[in-house]
């Protein structure tokens, strides 16, 4: 097991203050948890440009797709509690969305984005939520379920916290989450949030993109009109500005994709439930069964709409190994944004906030800031955390 030693807390903090010198944060915290412990809290910068407001640990700050690791396990607590496997046809529980040839569509599908719903051919707006179930519903799969994996950017969110309608008695995904983790842990984040935390959230801003970004397949395809990476992250139509993450309107609506406000203190200790095997203080708040469903990888292949390759178990993203039998470094890891151990497990979200589970050492790790950086997948602000930590 990986000591968390003065030595790598102090090399994690000496980037941590690089990022604001020479790699552009304005304010950004950073949490690192062992064995159910905070060992180290970072808050530094301002909640602003004009740095008139000091940013602290108890800044909140939207983490976009972050919300996804949270999101997918309060669905996975949902079907559990139905006693409904991975396995189940989604139309079981969901009669309306057989729609468009989806009868064989399965909840795993959904979890690991190779259902084919990742761009609605019906223009629906963001905002009413009825609508984009609707069009769900009729949507064709836009390849047959399980041959192909395109990440799901927008539509996972509805048709995860659907699915948690019609398995509860909550009114959204975000009020499950918060009945069943969320309060019982005393989390300083959630997927729909409190007016009386409304001043507490720093606003974000926009990355820029440089030339060699502009080169990323990802970046390339996202400012290519009808690419399916475009198409994705634009279905529902609507919120499409960083600046509309900035209105308290979004933070309330609880959007299971990419609306969740927190602290890095507050992702990092949902994260360090699941990293010491679903326990907080003696109790068991995700059961041993769900664990395994986010430890252990289902499928992995190139992303149709990531353009890179994307592991996956339930809804959360492992880090992709080389699968080439024949190949000299067959099993090891393509790149280790969560660390060395194949079992970590978290989400990125847009511009570089990022958490994760590593059970294997029993590590939880959440970074978060306002100022954002280009393309898909985590930058070197928050790469380098990582890095240090596992040096």
């Amino acid at each position: 097991m990986i000591t968390l030693t003065p030595q790598r807390l102090e090399s994690v903090t000496a980037w941590f203050e690089e990022n604001f010198h020479i790699r552009g944060d304005i304010g950004a915290s950073v949490s690192i948890w062992q064995q159910g412990r905070e060992w180290l809290s970072l808050a530094h910068g301002h909640c602003d440009r004009a740095r008139s407001q000091a940013w602290t640990s108890n800044t909140l700050v939207p983490v976009w797709s972050a919300t996804k690791g949270p999101a997918a396990v309060a669905a996975l607590l949902a079907l559990h509690q139905a006693g409904l496997p991975l396995e189940c046809p989604v139309a079981e529980v969901w009669p309306e969305f057989a729609g468009g040839g989806k009868t064989e569509v399965l909840f795993q599908h959904l979890f690991t984005h190779t259902a084919g719903l990742c761009a609605l051919d019906e223009r629906v707006s963001i905002l009413e939520y009825e609508s984009v179930i609707k069009a769900l519903e009729n949507q064709q799969p836009l390849w047959v379920p399980g041959t192909k994996q395109g990440y799901h950017a927008r539509t996972f969110g509805f048709l995860l916290d659907e699915i948690v309608r019609r398995l509860t008695s909550a009114g959204s995904l975000g009020e499950f989450f918060h009945q069943i983790i969320g309060k019982p842990m005393e989390l300083d984040f959630w997927i729909g949030l409190p007016e009386a935390q409304f001043h507490r959230v720093s606003p974000i801003y926009p990355g820029k993109i440089t030339a060699a970004d502009a080169e990323q397949p990802f970046l390339k395809a996202f400012h290519t009109p009808n690419s399916l990476t475009i198409r994705s992250f634009q279905s529902p139509s609507g919120l499409n500005a960083v600046s509309d993450f900035n209105r308290s309107e979004t933070w309330t609506r609880g959007y299971a994709s990419m609306g969740g406000v927190g602290s890095a203190s507050g992702l990092a200790r949902f994260y360090a439930m699941l990293a010491d095997g679903g326990q907080w203080l003696s109790k068991q708040i995700v059961p041993t069964t769900v664990i395994q469903q986010l430890d252990t990888p289902i499928c992995q292949k190139e992303d149709s709409v990531l353009l890179t390759p994307i592991a996956f178990a339930a809804g959360v993203m492992h880090d992709p190994v080389d699968l080439d039998p024949d190949s000299m470094t067959h099993g090891r890891k393509l790149r280790q944004l969560y660390g060395p151990s194949k079992r970590a497990f978290g989400h990125p979200g847009a511009g570089g906030s990022m958490a994760f589970a590593d059970p294997e050492n029993g590590i939880a790790f959440a970074y978060v800031m306002n100022q954002m950086e280009g393309g898909a997948l985590p930058g070197p602000k928050v790469r380098g955390l990582v890095d240090h930590l596992y040096a």
